[in-house]
């Protein structure tokens, strides 16, 4: 008779339990679906502003259409056969050659479906072809044009932002417990050293180390003629990334211990700190289980923002230092308004950007008991 009354209440449990399951299920379904719907959204508007920036709601094509002229009947002016046309067969064998290019670059569209155009392709990761940049291979598919830039890149800025950050938090781990002392006015002091952007460091790096010590090289990535032996080829990178990598992490190194610092001692005045710390433990476990631990999402959030800017590089910094990134090839395609190298840039990032904040809401609900997906 006992074993009936414990199983009957077990037996109403179990589809209460399956039913709060199908209802937990249902609701991250629902929040999961809602957030790609709005991160597809976001990217596709931060996407069309691209374009229409980067082509200055089409004014560019003006631009584009007179140097087209002026190039065609440049090239034009040297040709016997053509000087020996009559004025009216002159003018009408430029305009016709000047049709066909426009043809080949698209710009005998309306820019208003162009972009249209432009915006669906991007968000297919159709990049298209480049209308005035090419690789080093000579092909002009902005996809092999961005993959060729994208290993120089992920080096220079993985280096140096990885040493940044992991240099930084372990910095200010220390100096949270050390308030007040000589290392800590210190960073305090150097803090507003960080408005100068890493290439004005770059400028005085070189000035300093390659132009009077001549001890490293001014710019490039390689030497030249490059070395046919790994080592050498590995030891050549090495010493053209010291100079760059050195003005970026000194750019921000003060300024980013000085934020982690204060964010760090924040935490360890709590009072459960100080009960730690009363307790007996030693300060390892202190930083692990009281200060790190509540801080951890703010750590992610930064280190995933940190994993996106990887492949942004450095525009100016890379342009100074003739690093051959994504970030001079950014430069060079604002300066040729190439906009389907630009638009390929954005979208690469725009996508890396939904995915990562993405990702960071259900990383946050796993270190954080405290958030719930779709609660």
């Amino acid at each position: 008779m006992s074993v009936e009354v414990q199983s009957q209440p077990s037996a109403e449990i179990a589809p209460k339990r399956r039913s709060a399951a199908m209802q937990s299920f249902m609701r991250v379904a629902k929040y999961t679906v809602l957030k790609v719907f709005m991160l597809m959204i976001t990217v596709a508007v931060g996407v069309y502003l691209t374009i229409l920036i980067a082509n200055m709601g089409g004014y560019v094509d003006q631009i584009l259409k007179g140097e087209i002229r002026d190039r065609i009947a440049q090239g034009l002016n040297r040709d016997p056969q053509f000087k020996a046309m009559l004025p009216e067969q002159r003018a009408e064998y430029v305009a016709n050659e000047v049709a066909l290019e426009e043809q080949r670059l698209g710009l005998n569209r309306p820019f208003a479906l162009r972009s249209i155009a432009y915006l669906t392709n991007a968000l297919q990761m159709e990049l298209g072809r480049a209308q005035n940049m090419s690789s080093d291979s000579g092909s002009r598919q902005v996809r092999l044009i961005i993959l060729e830039r994208l290993a120089p890149t992920l080096l220079l800025m993985g280096f140096s932002n990885m040493f940044l950050f992991f240099g930084s938090i372990g910095i200010a781990l220390g100096l949270s417990r050390k308030y007040g002392s000589i290392w800590d006015k210190l960073i305090v002091a150097m803090s507003p050293t960080s408005s100068a952007p890493p290439w004005f460091y770059g400028v005085f790096f070189i000035l300093i180390f390659a132009a009077i010590f001549r001890v490293l090289p001014f710019g490039g990535m390689i030497d030249a003629p490059p070395p046919t032996n790994q080592v050498d080829y590995a030891l050549s990178v090495i010493k053209h990334l010291i100079l760059p990598s050195s003005a970026i992490i000194i750019s921000a190194m003060f300024i980013s211990i000085y934020n982690w610092r204060t964010f760090f001692l924040i935490y360890s005045s709590e009072d459960y700190v100080d009960m730690a710390k009363a307790k007996g433990l030693s300060d390892r476990d202190v930083e692990s289980r009281y200060i790190l631990r509540p801080t951890l999402p703010t750590i992610i959030t930064n280190f995933g923002l940190l994993v996106i800017t990887l492949w942004t590089g450095a525009i100016i910094t890379e342009t100074v230092f003739q690093w051959p990134g994504l970030g001079r090839t950014a430069y060079r395609a604002i300066g040729l308004y190439d906009t389907p190298v630009i638009v390929g840039l954005t979208i690469i990032y725009a996508y890396l950007l939904a995915l990562t904040v993405f990702l960071l809401d259900i990383i946050y609900a796993i270190v954080d008991p405290r958030v719930k997906i779709g609660g």
